[in-house]
């Protein structure tokens, strides 16, 4: 494999192209093409398009490497791409920011790579294993804020599974009356990246994918977070759930244990 650095910097280079490809696309979307993969599961000939281009692009840089992807392109191997051609779907189909490209790199269950592009405002964040987080090419920290009341958290509600609804509803209402804020904005992805550059100080979510996950996972980790599944262990690519925080993360755990599991 070439050096992470150089790797890195080539898995950004394709990113962006394939962002490029996207808002090429977007003049030719209406709704008569989305696909339901499942209820309120959207997905797009954009999606797939945008999952040929990185999958066929990325495949040319590593090509020892399999695939984990939303769409199903490629098989996986012990080194996989972990990639997420469309991150916020139905933001994109409506119009409405924030959507993005999220793709990590694991090397069985280590992290390697991760890079997430917001494509509205082509901002990117990246980092690998043995680097710090950047964000266009500044080094990026989660926030230094100590007090669990005191920060801005940012979750995603569910929108095909709703068995627990009752405990996101009173989990999402603690947080709303004890903190600065809960927000919502439609990409994991971004969600992580957002942690990562301290303007959140949390995010959790539950049933969510390894392309949701890898590459924001990472970069938080190297902006000096700490990402986990809700009972603290590290099941947060597979698993299905994450809390990713700052400071506050054990308190954020604490809680989220408290009323999901009653």
């Amino acid at each position: 494999m070439i050096p992470l650095d150089a790797l890195l910097s080539e898995t950004i280079q394709i990113t962006k192209k394939a962002a490029d490809l996207i808002e090429n696309e977007k003049k030719n979307f209406d709704f008569s093409k989305i696909e339901y993969k499942g209820q309120n599961d959207l997905v797009s000939f954009i999606d797939k398009q945008s999952e040929k281009f990185l999958v066929e692009n990325l495949g040319k840089i590593l090509p020892e490497a399999g695939f984990i992807a939303e769409e199903g392109t490629g098989a996986p191997k012990k080194l996989n791409w972990v990639i997420d051609p469309l991150d916020g779907t139905t933001n994109f189909m409506h119009g409405l920011p924030p959507y993005s490209i999220s793709i990590g790199l694991m090397d069985d269950q280590e992290l390697i790579i991760g890079v997430i592009l917001e494509i509205t405002s082509r901002t990117t964040y990246y980092a690998h294993k043995n680097g710090k987080a950047h964000c266009e090419g500044d080094v990026i920290k989660v926030s230094n804020v100590k007090n669990f009341k005191d920060g801005l958290y940012i979750t995603g509600y569910p929108y095909r599974d709703f068995s627990k609804i009752d405990n996101f509803n009173k989990l999402m209402y603690h947080f709303l009356a004890n903190t600065h804020g809960l927000r919502r904005f439609g990409s994991a992805a971004v969600d992580l990246a957002l942690v990562a550059c301290g303007k959140s100080e949390g995010f959790f979510e539950f049933f969510l994918n390894p392309w949701d996950v890898a590459a924001g996972a990472l970069i938080v980790q190297r902006a000096g977070g700490i990402v986990t599944d809700f009972k603290g262990g590290d099941n947060f690519i597979f698993g299905k759930e994450v809390i990713a925080g700052n400071f506050v993360h054990p308190e954020m755990q604490k809680i989220i244990n408290k009323f999901w599991y009653e």
